[in-house]
């Protein structure tokens, strides 16, 4: 049994059971990875896959139970691969953090600041996606953290670290109808075309529910996957947007007013997510409680045990 034919297995699982796809992403060939695949068969005198042919259609029982297995062994190999790097040199290193734009844009920038100060030698690299597709991300191995308020309890693998929680605010261009209200109303809003997050973004749930409380049904004419995107067509007549209320800032937004929608719908808590079991560098630990301070060490450390 080789540590290659594990991570053929998984990545066969994990591409839909496309083998094309799977040698693609490992920049191999699929010949050589189902030869090794029938081997890893062979030496266990069982079927992983059900085959029609030469395709395969899905996993065996005794195949899910071997594909949990293969998985916690790899992690364990990137694992032993990061305490070595641990202590070799604690400085260096790479940070691959997956996060929506909101974050990316809004969030992020002073706190990687402050930890590329701190770490100049530690490589930054940050993936953007939607909610399911960053936690997948930190799943596959793929990134270190992923930072989201949707998705990530939907995935066992993960363990989540609540961070803060944040609301909404309502924009418009100057001199709207809304800027007159003395106090904005879910009905109020309705009246007229929303522009707001894609449904897989950013407490979108939490929008849908307030609306659905009440028996209302918002116009949204156009949905967009960040919060620059949404802006832009707000400034040019589209519609009102509903966006989170750090993507708005009066210095640069000089064309659109923000009204605060704080009390009219549910706070969203925004979490990282980190695998279960993975080893955390140490200056991994020093960029998760940059950005939430109530984060430290012990505080991470107690979760992952909880969880383990």
């Amino acid at each position: 049994m080789k540590l290659q034919q594990l991570r053929y297995l998984c990545e066969v699982a994990r591409q839909g059971l496309n083998v094309s796809d799977a040698a693609a992403a490992l920049f191999t060939s699929q010949p050589g990875i189902s030869k090794q695949i029938q081997l890893l068969e062979n030496e266990l005198g069982m079927d992983i896959f059900v085959r029609q042919g030469k395709r395969i259609t899905e996993v065996t029982a005794a195949g899910q139970a071997i594909l949990t297995i293969a998985q916690r062994m790899l992690w364990d190999t990137e694992n032993l691969k990061r305490v070595a790097e641990e202590f070799k040199d604690e400085a260096t290193g790479n940070l691959v953090i997956a996060t929506t734009h909101t974050q990316a844009r809004y969030k992020l920038p002073p706190i990687i600041k402050r930890f590329i100060a701190q770490y100049p030698k530690v490589k930054l690299n940050l993936r953007q996606g939607n909610p399911t597709q960053i936690a997948q991300l930190v799943v596959n191995g793929e990134a270190d953290i992923a930072i989201a308020t949707e998705a990530i309890e939907h995935f066992p693998d993960l363990i989540m670290l609540p961070c803060y929680q944040w609301n909404r605010s309502i924009i418009t261009p100057p001199r709207h109808p809304l800027l007159k209200e003395k106090r904005l109303t879910l009905e109020a809003i309705a009246k007229y075309p929303i522009i707001t997050y894609d449904f897989a973004f950013t407490g979108r749930s939490q929008i849908n529910r307030a609306f659905e409380a009440k028996g209302i049904m918002p116009n949204v004419v156009l949905t967009a996957i960040d919060a620059d995107v949404i802006k832009t067509y707000v400034e040019i007549g589209l519609g009102i947007g509903i966006l989170a209320k750090m993507a708005f800032d009066p210095h640069r937004d000089v064309n659109l007013r923000s009204i605060d929608a704080s009390y009219l719908f549910e706070a969203s808590t925004t979490r990282i997510g980190i695998r279960r079991n993975a080893f955390l560098r140490g200056y991994i630990y020093t960029f998760i409680e940059l950005f939430a301070p109530h984060l430290n060490r012990e505080a991470v450390n107690a979760v992952m045990a909880l969880s383990a």
